[in-house]
């Protein structure tokens, strides 16, 4: 699926890179999963130039804030044909809020 659409973009229009970094609980602009894993994506800032989005990260061996490749992310090949998932579904909130 590909991850980056005009959609996805238009979601951190007002949430570039480094907007939120002095927020006690940032507002998770929209989610990630693996649908073959346990990793979610947390998305909180996006800079379109360089396709780069700084995220919280949980499911893996321990839960961490990064920065993740967008374009890396579209590369990623599961089984049967899968892909990187977008949450649809998800309605923007703060990081608090989802964590639970």
């Amino acid at each position: 699926m590909k991850l980056i659409k005009p959609e996805f973009e238009e979601l951190f229009k007002e949430y570039p890179l480094y907007s939120q970094e002095h927020e006690e609980d940032p507002k998770v602009i929209a989610i990630l999963f693996d649908p073959c894993g346990s990793a979610t994506l947390f998305l909180l800032e996006y800079d379109p130039a360089e396709k780069i989005a700084f995220c919280f990260v949980t499911g893996m061996v321990a839960d961490e804030w990064g920065y993740s490749s967008l374009t890396e992310l579209e590369s990623i090949q599961r089984p049967f044909g899968l892909t990187i998932e977008q949450d649809i579904y998800f309605q923007q909130k703060r990081l608090s809020e989802v964590e639970k």
